[in-house]
């Protein structure tokens, strides 16, 4: 069911295509949809582990992956819709434009870092690397949102359109701050050490 969910944009196009509803500029709406939906993949993604340990539904850690790859297949369109129909698939002009445009530098770089995470998302992969190799391989979904909220910002800066940025960079910076707030509480206090190595033998087990 979540597959099929996840798959609900991607056929609201292809209908809009073949019926002709996809507004006055479908390269563009093809273009813009695929990179929001990208980015609301992302949020998704990045809200799963949160909820995990808020509800204790542990079951949710299992949709991470599939959801994980939905923000690559999205990229990948989006990136195509961008090849394709911007830059009419001529790799002299993509290189160019990503030259003379920062904020479509920005996306590719997202886009290439997605790259080994899309391609490590298999069990033999973190049975290959080891499970803290792969944890840390991972961690680049942080910067590969961070990569993707400045990319959209500096796209929607030329047209001064700013209230769908705040939108994702208010849930965004949210989600990472968890996670920071998170790791600082399991950090062990620097006076912990000294307290333990003074500590007096206990008298009840007389160690």
């Amino acid at each position: 069911m979540l597959w099929l969910l996840c798959l609900v944009p991607l056929a609201g196009w292809i209908w809009g295509g073949f019926h002709g509803s996809l507004g006055a500029n479908p390269a563009e709406t093809i273009l813009r949809g695929t990179g929001s939906w990208t980015l609301r993949f992302l949020c998704i993604v990045l809200v799963v582990t949160p909820l995990r340990q808020w509800t204790g539904l542990n079951a949710l850690a299992r949709w991470r992956r599939l959801l994980g790859l939905y923000v690559f297949f999205y990229s990948v369109l989006h990136f195509l819709a961008y090849a394709w129909l911007d830059m009419g698939f001529d790799p002299a002009a993509v290189v160019k434009d990503l030259a003379k445009r920062p904020f479509a530098l920005v996306g590719f770089l997202a886009f290439v870092l997605l790259v080994p995470l899309a391609a490590t998302s298999f069990n033999r992969a973190i049975k290959a690397m080891g499970a803290a190799r792969w944890q840390r391989l991972h961690r680049l979904v942080y910067a590969i949102a961070l990569l993707g909220l400045l990319h959209f910002f500096w796209m929607r800066a030329s047209k001064h359109r700013y209230d769908e940025v705040l939108v994702y960079a208010v849930v965004i910076g949210g989600l990472l701050g968890v996670r920071l707030w998170r790791r600082l509480q399991a950090a062990p206090s620097p006076r912990a050490a000294p307290v333990a190595r003074n500590a007096q033998p206990s008298r009840v087990t007389g160690s």
